[in-house]
């Protein structure tokens, strides 16, 4: 079979995944194959740490590729080249990350399927983006699956709110007015922004979803998970604010609604390895770093070594507990929460 075959069979079957299908193991061993065939970088990582493809016979022995190589080189399966590259916010000085996307559809496809497998059609919510810095720079992950989200929704409400949070008040005003009449509604937004809003307006919205996809981005004291959510949960008046996880370097994304833990969507998995040994996995319940397999990267790398620090479960589920101390504070970053 050709590599364009191959690669073809796994995008298919990577979109037909539901959540916790058993299909998952077998299509993670087929694509960790591809990769280590196909792809250069992740080939010469598994080189360097004496890592058999051969012997690859479960999940729990897959080698995952440190984050950190997103910032260095171009990760790409195959040869071809990309249809948009996605970059990391970060801060002045650092290193962005990037991610060469062959298929941007695909991505957009991908992270459709995802949302609507905690939430329902796209089409039916109605999407109010807080996405300040992000829209304000070009390459963001996050603001092309906002904006695609809108495009999507069937309510002419939905659109983005940089400037103009006015008009973004006016509108909640609205939905707070009537609420037995108001649209299933999801306000989007990056913590700063959300924590502005609420220190300088009082809502009554139980029904509205409100979504923080983490970032201060310099510019606040980063507060805990806990923190956010109580000042959020007051503000709005609503009685849990649900959590986006996703980065640059995945093309599939994880929620979580307001219960403390996230569930990935079917085309991702997280696990921990452990902090002292990196090449271990660690066992579920444990702290350690946050590994994730991302599917949907078939084009670049879906074994990926996170610099966040977390706890996996048997269930599927996770937690984000901060991150390690000698990684740089990404844009996207989660707020750490200690134990």
């Amino acid at each position: 079979m050709t590599i364009a075959a191959q690669r073809h069979e796994l995008l298919q079957r990577v979109s037909a995944l539901t959540p916790g299908d058993a299909a998952f193991e077998p299509l993670a061993l087929d694509v960790f194959r591809h990769q280590a065939a196909h792809n250069p970088l992740y080939r010469r990582y598994l080189d360097l740490i004496h890592a058999d493809p051969d012997a690859v016979d479960s999940l729990r022995k897959i080698p995952f590729l440190p984050i950190q190589f997103f910032k260095t080189y171009e990760i790409k399966t195959g040869v071809w080249e990309p249809e948009t590259v996605f970059t990391s916010s970060g801060t002045t000085g650092q290193q962005p990350s990037r991610h060469f996307v062959r298929d941007a559809t695909f991505y957009l496809r991908n992270a459709i399927n995802g949302f609507g497998q905690f939430y329902g059609p796209v089409e039916d919510l109605c999407f109010l983006a807080l996405l300040p810095g992000y829209l304000e720079r070009s390459g963001s992950s996050l603001v092309a699956m906002a904006d695609h989200f809108i495009r999507r929704s069937r309510h002419s409400d939905s659109g983005f709110f940089l400037r103009n949070t006015d008009e973004l008040v006016a509108l909640l005003r609205k939905y707070e007015a009537a609420e037995d009449t108001a649209p299933p509604t999801v306000l989007l937004g990056v913590s700063f922004a959300l924590l502005d809003l609420a220190e300088t307006h009082q809502f009554n919205l139980p029904h509205l979803i409100v979504m923080e996809t983490g970032g201060m981005k310099g510019r606040r004291v980063e507060p805990t998970r806990q923190q956010l959510h109580e000042v959020l949960q007051k503000a709005f008046n609503t009685p849990a604010i649900h959590s986006e996880y996703g980065m640059t370097e995945l093309l599939s994304q994880a929620y979580s609604k307001g219960e403390g833990v996230f569930y990935p969507s079917a085309s991702m998995r997280v696990f921990t390895r452990e902090i002292t040994d990196p090449l271990s996995p660690q066992k579920p319940g444990k702290t350690g770093g946050i590994n994730v397999i991302d599917l949907a990267n078939v084009d670049s790398c879906a074994f990926i070594a996170t610099e966040d620090l977390g706890r996996h479960f048997d269930d599927g589920a996770f937690e984000i507990l901060g991150r390690f101390d000698n990684s740089d504070v990404r844009g996207c970053n989660l707020m750490v929460e200690r134990r």
